[in-house]
């Protein structure tokens, strides 16, 4: 029993039909899958200088954005992006799969993407397959991070490169590891460029939440001023012992929050506007920390 190995799989599989004919790149195994998103409702300019204009408003106008199955790819030439991913992995691994809350975020940069500009850099944590990264890089230069580990890095690449079409801006790939005692030079060098920092569904096991906390402490303690956008979904599950429903990772998360100093914490609401196709369930939830520097 012990030695069992538990498999996990992102329940935004089966919210949609996100299958796609195109062929993963980085592992055979891999499947991948369309994202259908609106563009909002101002220009954006891509990497060429040409206008992706948004269409009249319509519940079927949505750009296709592709994501890859088992390892994640994303790719996108002027309207559609293919993503490689993983369809189900071991806990350890489930960055190589696209979870609700990269989606939420993703929406949250779309909304807001006229506030950033092309001098400062977006820090994401914990990238994963890297979709939310290379929304960002619609709006500014970003440096993705994760662990090195499996084929992430290969996949994270895979998808800028696919992308690079779609982004305006340049997507930096760099190790971040939540369990190191110090941030790397690189990432100590690029923080004074860096105002916005932003992670998705980060919260999943108690002993990774409290290292990324602490990661979080460790950003906001070098100037300047800066915030960090945290999206993730409750998920509840009943206890014998309480016999009734909780969510016992969320619950650890808002108790480590606590222990952060300097810093002013607020939940974002979360009824901005829609741009990607996915159940925008209200456990769903968006929290900004930001330094007091």
């Amino acid at each position: 029993m012990d030695d069992e190995i538990y498999e996990i799989s992102s329940e935004l599989y089966e919210e949609y039909d996100y299958s796609s004919n195109s062929k993963p790149i980085v592992n055979s195994k891999n499947v991948v899958s369309k994202f259908l998103f609106k563009l909002p409702n101002y220009s954006i300019e891509d990497k060429e200088g040409d206008m992706l204009v948004p269409r009249k408003k319509s519940d079927n106008e949505f750009i296709e954005l592709g994501r890859y199955k088992d390892i994640p790819h994303l790719c996108l030439d002027k309207i559609v992006n293919i993503s490689e991913h993983s369809y189900c992995t071991t806990l350890n691994m489930v960055g190589l799969q696209i979870w609700r809350g990269a989606l939420l975020l993703a929406d949250w940069l779309l909304h807001n993407g006229k506030a950033f500009t092309k001098d400062e850099y977006i820090l994401e944590l914990g990238t994963g397959v890297g979709l939310t990264s290379i929304v960002a890089s619609m709006f500014s230069p970003v440096i993705c991070t994760d662990i090195d580990r499996g084929d992430i890095f290969k996949i994270i690449r895979a998808n800028v490169d696919r992308n690079k079409h779609f982004s305006k801006y340049p997507v930096d790939v760099l190790e971040l590891d939540f369990m190191s005692q110090n941030l790397s030079e690189r990432i100590v060098s690029l923080l004074p460029k860096i105002n916005t920092v932003i992670a998705a569904d980060v919260v999943y096991d108690d002993s990774l939440t409290e290292a990324f906390v602490k990661t979080v402490q460790k950003l906001l303690d070098i100037p300047p001023k800066r915030s960090i956008l945290i999206a993730l979904e409750k998920r509840y599950v009943f206890t014998i012992s309480d016999c009734d429903t909780c969510a016992p990772c969320y619950d650890y998360f808002l108790e480590k929050l606590k222990i952060l100093k300097n810093v002013s914490i607020e939940e974002i609401t979360t009824d901005f506007p829609q741009y990607f196709k996915y159940d925008r369930c209200k456990e769903l939830v968006l929290w900004k920390i930001t330094s007091k520097l």
